[in-house]
């Protein structure tokens, strides 16, 4: 007994100091990249499990390719039939129908189910779609970062600019891809060509407090200095994705969507984000274009399956028709 007593407080107290040596097993943690499931999907034969579909790659930096698929609107969809060339798909984005980038959570592909559900929705509702797996997610190559998942975002939107015709085009981030769309949304501002819209599903305020919050955190969480220890961390390794600050000065229209049985991030950090976001814009006088959509407990959408819910795609709509130019 006494033997697996010791075993367990050597693995307690080796787990922090595996962290503080090696911190980029947090970063392994943050992206999950190397769990790849659905396992069994070829992602360049998108018709598998999600149809008007095609898949390409872009070559986001030297060495770096990333898989992306373009869903069509459903006024595109006849005809569609049949064909998988990119060329042809890409000329589709001529109709002037609107464009969404849809920037996934950590850990596994763009064939994941809440995530294909979700793009079959806002297909039907007339959207093209574009799903892409980050550097060093799925089959596109590289190493992930926070830098390098933005930088992936925002070559993604410089060629769908490129090719669309004066095109709507918002960023939907879901939980970790709620960074990356804020940040990308940021830059851009930055650069002087806001994004048209920006909608945040399950955003969180830090992802570092997300990290405070696991599972396995909360068994270290007491000793003092853990907090401390983990921001060291996510410091070391140049991983912050911030939403809350980004919103302080992001001025695109905002839809935020928030389960409130959100298990991963709680709703109170979407509350919480929504609030500064409406400080924001009433600095400029268009705290209107600011909204959050709040989904009851008792629907039991949680932190994936807000997808589920029958009035998105019009509340979506609805939302992006009060912004088309």
């Amino acid at each position: 007994m006494k033997k697996v007593l010791a075993f367990l407080l050597s693995l307690y107290v080796s787990v922090p100091i595996l962290l503080f040596l090696f911190p980029w097993i947090l970063g392994h943690a943050i992206f999950a990249h190397w769990f790849r499931a659905p396992f069994g999907v070829n992602l360049s034969r998108p018709h598998d499990v999600l149809n008007h579909t095609c898949n390409f790659y872009l070559n986001t930096e030297p060495g770096v390719s990333v898989g992306v698929w373009h869903t069509l609107p459903s006024s595109q969809w006849d005809a569609a039939l049949g064909n998988t060339n990119p060329d042809w798909f890409r000329g589709t984005l001529g109709d002037g129908r609107p464009v969404i980038i849809f920037l996934h959570g950590n850990g596994g592909t763009r064939a994941a189910e809440h995530r294909v559900g979700l793009v079959k929705k806002l297909s039907g509702a007339g959207f093209h779609v574009f799903s892409l797996d980050y550097r060093g997610f799925a089959d596109s190559s590289g190493d992930p970062s926070e830098a390098g998942l933005t930088n992936d975002a925002l070559y993604l939107y410089d060629w769908v600019k490129q090719h669309s015709k004066g095109n709507l085009v918002c960023f939907w981030g879901q939980s970790l891809g709620t960074g990356v769309a804020t940040n990308a949304a940021v830059r851009l501002q930055q650069q002087g060509s806001a994004v048209d819209a920006v909608i945040l599903q399950a955003p969180y305020t830090r992802i570092g407090e997300i990290v405070a919050m696991h599972t396995l955190s909360k068994l270290y969480i007491f000793l003092p200095g853990f907090k401390s220890l983990i921001w060291t961390l996510m410091e070391s390794i140049d991983i912050e994705f911030a939403n809350d600050k980004n919103l302080q000065t992001l001025t695109s229209p905002l839809l935020l969507l928030h389960a409130k049985d959100d298990t991963i991030v709680p709703y109170y950090m979407g509350k919480e984000l929504y609030e500064i976001a409406i400080q924001t814009h009433k600095r400029i006088n268009r705290e209107a274009e600011v909204e959050l959509m709040s989904y009851s407990a008792d629907l039991g959408y949680n932190h994936k399956d807000i997808y589920l819910d029958p009035n998105l795609a019009t509340d979506v709509t609805n939302f992006l028709q009060k912004r088309q130019h």
